[in-house]
């Protein structure tokens, strides 16, 4: 970087520069310094632009009249910034689509089940609505980075959300190839609960693998987000570039970060093709599996995966060439919006028109089990006879017959309910409590009890007759019983 200190020039009274004249004495007394090559004159605590076209003037208590910051904006919005208000609306305009899918896949028609909860299924517009906000805040800070004439904050936050955007896009992907198969083990338990176990080698799988892929993403995240990112703002001058933003941009924990992002990308197709194997038609030979690998996939799947590898290999491609850094503002903004942002944007109308198409998964769910019901009154010649409206409740017409069942001891009663039911009785009346007495046997066999009493009646009057009158006045003795209120 090219500068003078003025104190060189202190012999004389003023001094020229850019066409404007200064006091040279004052200039030295607030310690500024003039770079000649940004034609910015600053301190530790001010800087302001002296080109030709700007006039300047310091007067003698340090104050500047007509002065420009270098922070200011001077420019005017160049191809990044209308790029990035582009993107801005675009994306803002997706986050609608999302909210309203998220409505409709997210409603629950069917009872919760302990195995498939409906969050699993709204993840994916939760990290949607995630990037989208990211990339708002991204093209809109690019509208300064083309308007600032010494960068500020405008490139470290368009760098800083780009790189926040990168683990949510992997969110996105990822939550949609686990719910898909997610479904389709719910449709396969729906029709036979005892045809997936919750103890074998497929479940396991199924253990590890969200474990093992969140792994890398925090990693990611951890990498490339926590840290100092005012260097990116360094950019006045080649060799400012050179001795800070360079390294910055290019520094060994985003070239980790980047792979970690792509470990995370193979373990999204190790999801993938573990859903079709499990839950598809199997296929044999390595060239048959690869076939209906690739006609078993849904189409999304086959057009977002690739477009995210783009995303990764152009994060990994900038941590090595700071010429295509997103915190470059010297590349070409190609690389950027091209690679970067257009993959992120299509990853996510791809997902809005296939949730436009797809209906929900609880209703699908309903019309299989309608559909299973028919069948099966076919197979056996049953005729169904359409009842009223009021035959059965609305919430219960599509449970399987384990929900029904337990639907039908819950309103019996049973466990706690049970409980509180003769608690209620009891205190009621309704239920009548016959405490022993002190000298009766309650485990006893009460005939033979009385065919006792009777024999020795027989054989011994008076004994019998002493017998008789001793229960006599022990059931004398015994206290009436009040079952209730109404009786009194």
């Amino acid at each position: 970087m090219h500068f003078f200190d003025v104190r060189a020039i202190a012999d004389v009274a003023g001094s020229i520069i850019n066409g404007n004249y200064y006091n040279i004495t004052i200039l030295n007394y607030y310690n500024y310094t003039f770079y000649e090559s940004n034609s910015t004159i600053s301190n530790a605590s001010a800087c302001y632009l002296v080109l030709p076209e700007l006039h300047p003037i310091v007067l003698s208590n340090g104050t500047w009249v007509n002065g420009t910051s270098c922070y200011n904006p001077y420019y005017g919005i160049g191809l990044r910034g209308s790029l990035g208000i582009l993107v801005a609306c675009l994306f803002a305009a997706s986050i609608t689509l999302t909210l309203a899918n998220l409505g409709k896949h997210g409603r629950l028609f069917l009872r919760q089940e302990k195995r498939f909860r409906a969050i699993g299924r709204r993840w994916q517009w939760y990290w949607m609505c995630f990037v989208a906000a990211c990339a708002i805040v991204g093209g809109a800070s690019a509208v300064d980075v083309d308007r600032d004439y010494l960068q500020g904050l405008a490139v470290i936050l368009q760098s800083f959300f780009f790189y926040l955007m990168i683990p949510g896009l992997l969110g996105v992907v990822w939550e949609g190839v686990r719910h898909w198969g997610s479904w389709q083990e719910r449709q396969s338990y729906d029709q036979d609960p005892f045809s997936l176990p919750q103890n074998d080698k497929r479940s396991r799988k199924e253990f590890f693998m969200p474990l093992i892929f969140y792994f890398f993403a925090w990693l990611n995240f951890f990498l490339n987000i926590p840290r100092n990112w005012e260097g990116f703002d360094a950019q006045g001058s080649a060799e400012e570039i050179d001795a800070t933003a360079r390294p910055l941009g290019t520094d060994v924990r985003f070239k980790i970060g980047a792979i970690s992002a792509l470990a995370a990308w193979c373990i999204i197709c190790w999801a993938l093709q573990h859903a079709v194997h499990y839950y598809k038609p199997r296929n044999r030979g390595v060239l048959n599996s690869c076939v209906g690998l690739l006609r078993q996939t849904p189409t999304r799947f086959l057009l977002t995966i690739p477009l995210l590898l783009i995303v990764i290999g152009y994060t990994l491609s900038a941590s090595f060439l700071w010429e295509l850094n997103p915190g470059n503002i010297n590349a070409n903004v190609g690389w950027l919006y091209g690679l970067g942002y257009s993959p992120t944007f299509l990853i996510l109308i791809i997902n809005e028109v296939d949730g436009i198409k797809r209906r929900n998964e609880d209703r699908e769910l309903i019309d299989q089990r309608i559909a299973r019901g028919l069948t099966i009154d076919a197979d056996i010649g049953f005729t169904r006879v359409r009842k009223p409206w009021w035959w059965q409740k609305a919430e219960d017409r599509f449970l399987t017959p384990e929900q029904r069942l337990k639907a039908l001891t819950t309103e019996m009663g049973g466990g706690p309910a049970t409980s509180r039911n003769i608690q209620r009785n009891i205190e009621l009346g309704i239920l009548p409590i016959r405490r022993p007495e002190e000298d009766e046997e309650p485990f006893r066999d009460q005939e033979a009890i009385a065919g006792t009493a009777f024999s020795i009646g027989d054989s011994d009057s008076d004994s019998g007759q002493s017998v008789s009158q001793r229960t006599m006045s022990t059931t004398a003795s015994r206290p009436q019983q009040v079952k209730s209120m109404l009786d009194v």
